[in-house]
C-alpha cells in the first residue's frame, strides 16, 4: 500500500529515464489511436452526451492495465439526470512499494463543435503530424498522453513506489460541479488519499501552469417603475439607472482595475490585471417578434451579468463591496430607483507555488526532454484546479499537458503528436519521480 509515504525521491537516473522515454516512443501509434478514440465520442456538454460510454471506454482501458476502476455518478449535481448521467471514471494503481499518490486528472466533456470545419470535428482526422478533433486540444489528447505516462510507469517500473491515479471527469467546461467538483466534496481528492495531482489542460508543452485568477458572476437587476413612453418622466427607467451604474463603472472601477497587477505569471499578460467584463445586458421590453410592433413603455426592469475576475492579492469582500457602493450610489442619486445583485458563482483564486514539488518534478523533466526551461503561466480563467485545492484541499496541484491554448473551442482544433509524446515522458518520469521513484 501507499501509506507510509516517504519524501518525495530525488530525479530518476539517466538509465532509467532513457528506458522509461523509449518505451514511450514506442507507443506513438497507440497514443494516437487512443486520441482518436476519444475524440469519437461526442461528449458535449452542454447537454452532457456519451458521457457513460466515454468513461466506461476508458475504464476498461485502465482495468486492462491493472487498475482498479469506480464509476462515481455525481448523482444531484447540475445537469445529473437519467438521460444525461454525470459519470465520472476513476481508476488506481498501486505500487510494489509505499510511496506517494500522484493523480492525472483529466475532462472528458467538450463544447460543441459549431461552424468552420475542414474535417469531420468528431472522426480523429490524422493529418501533417497533428490529431484533428473537437476535444484533441482541450482535452483528449492531455488524457492520452496521461493514460500512455501511466502505462509506461507500470511496464518500466511495475515495483513503483507509491499509487497512480488517472480520471476522466465531467462538466469541466460548465464548472465541474458534476466532474471535480463532487469528486472533491465527496473524498476522492482528500488530503490523506492523494499527494500530487497534474491535469493534462493544453497550456504548451513547455509550460506549467500554476494556478488561475479568481472569478465572481453576478446579475445585477435595476428596478424602476413602468410609465407610458410619452410620459417618461412619470416613471423611472430602469434602462437609465442601469446606463448610470455602467458610466460609473467605466469611469471609476475599471481604471482601477487595470492599475491593479498581481505576483501571478498570468497569460496572456492582459490577465495580469483585474478585470471584468460585461456578460449580457436585457432591458424592458422583450425585443418584438415576427411583425409585431413595441408598446410605448418606461422600461421597468434592465438586467446586467458581469464576469468579475481578481487577483490573489485581492479580498472577495472587497470585490463585492466596490461593486455594491457603485450601486448604492447611484439609487442615491434616483429617488424610487431600487437594485438587486444575486451571486451565479465565485471562486476563489489559486496558485501553487514555484517550489512545490509538482512544479519542480515537471521543471526538471521539461528541461530534460525539450532541452529548454519550463515557463510558469497562470491561467485567465479557471478551471479543475479549483476544486481540488479548494474543497479536496490537494495544494501540490498544477495543469500541465500538450497542445496549444489559443486552439481550444476553435474549428479544426488539433493536438500535435510531438508534443503529445514529449508531455507523456515529461508526465511519466514526473510523476515515478513524485511517488517516490522505481525500485532499484
Amino acid at each position: 500500500m501507499a501509506s507510509a509515504r516517504p519524501d518525495t525521491a530525488g530525479p530518476l537516473p539517466a538509465g532509467s529515464a532513457e528506458r522509461l522515454f523509449r518505451r514511450i516512443d514506442a507507443l506513438r501509434d497507440d497514443l494516437v489511436d487512443l486520441t482518436r478514440d476519444l475524440i469519437r465520442f461526442p461528449t458535449v456538454n452542454p447537454p452532457g452526451e456519451g458521457y457513460r460510454e466515454c468513461a466506461e471506454y476508458l475504464g476498461g482501458r485502465l482495468a486492462s492495465a491493472g487498475f482498479a476502476v469506480d464509476y462515481p455518478r455525481a448523482v444531484g449535481a447540475p445537469g445529473d439526470s437519467d438521460r444525461y448521467p454525470r459519470v465520472n471514471v476513476v481508476a488506481r494503481r498501486e505500487g510494489g512499494r509505499p510511496g506517494r499518490t500522484v493523480h492525472f486528472n483529466g475532462h472528458i466533456d467538450v463544447v460543441e463543435a459549431g461552424h468552420g470545419w475542414t474535417v469531420d470535428p468528431f472522426a480523429g482526422v490524422v493529418r501533417d503530424g497533428r490529431v484533428y478533433g473537437r476535444g484533441a486540444c482541450d482535452m483528449k489528447g492531455g488524457i492520452a498522453a496521461s493514460v500512455i505516462a501511466a502505462e509506461a510507469i507500470l511496464a518500466e517500473c511495475p515495483e513503483f513506489a507509491g499509487a497512480i491515479e488517472v480520471s476522466g471527469t465531467c462538466d469541466e467546461e460548465s464548472g465541474g460541479f458534476g466532474g471535480v467538483g463532487w469528486l472533491a466534496r465527496n473524498g476522492w481528492f482528500d488530503r490523506s488519499k492523494v499527494d500530487h495531482v497534474i491535469i493534462p489542460e493544453p497550456l504548451d508543452v513547455d509550460r506549467v501552469c500554476l494556478g488561475h485568477r479568481g472569478v465572481w458572476w453576478a446579475e445585477i437587476e435595476m428596478k424602476g417603475r413602468i410609465g407610458h413612453g410619452s410620459m417618461p418622466f412619470l416613471g423611472i427607467n430602469a434602462i437609465r439607472g442601469m446606463a448610470a451604474f455602467l458610466s460609473l463603472v467605466e469611469g471609476e472601477l475599471l481604471p482601477d482595475l487595470a492599475r491593479r497587477q498581481t505576483r501571478m505569471p498570468c497569460e496572456p499578460p492582459g490577465a495580469r490585471s483585474a478585470t471584468l467584463n460585461y456578460n449580457s445586458i436585457h432591458g424592458g421590453l422583450a425585443e418584438p417578434r415576427d411583425e409585431t410592433l413595441p408598446a410605448p413603455v418606461v422600461a421597468d426592469s434592465c438586467r446586467l451579468v458581469i464576469d468579475r475576475r481578481y487577483l490573489v492579492e485581492e479580498d472577495f469582500a472587497a470585490v463585492k463591496g466596490e461593486i455594491l457602493a457603485l450601486l448604492d450610489r447611484v439609487k442615491a442619486g434616483t429617488p424610487g430607483l431600487d437594485y438587486r445583485l444575486d451571486e451565479i458563482m465565485t471562486f476563489q483564486p489559486t496558485m501553487t507555488e514555484p517550489d512545490a514539488p509538482v512544479v519542480q518534478a515537471l521543471d526538471h523533466y521539461i528541461h530534460r526532454v525539450l532541452g529548454k526551461p519550463s515557463r510558469h503561466i497562470a491561467s485567465p480563467g479557471t478551471y479543475d484546479q479549483k476544486h481540488i485545492t479548494r474543497h479536496g484541499s490537494v495544494i501540490d496541484c498544477v495543469a500541465y499537458g500538450p497542445g496549444i491554448l489559443d486552439l481550444a473551442h476553435q474549428p479544426d482544433e488539433y493536438v500535435v503528436i510531438d508534443d503529445m509524446i514529449a508531455s507523456a515522458k515529461i508526465m511519466a518520469a514526473a510523476a515515478l519521480t513524485l511517488a517516490g521513484g522505481a525500485s532499484s
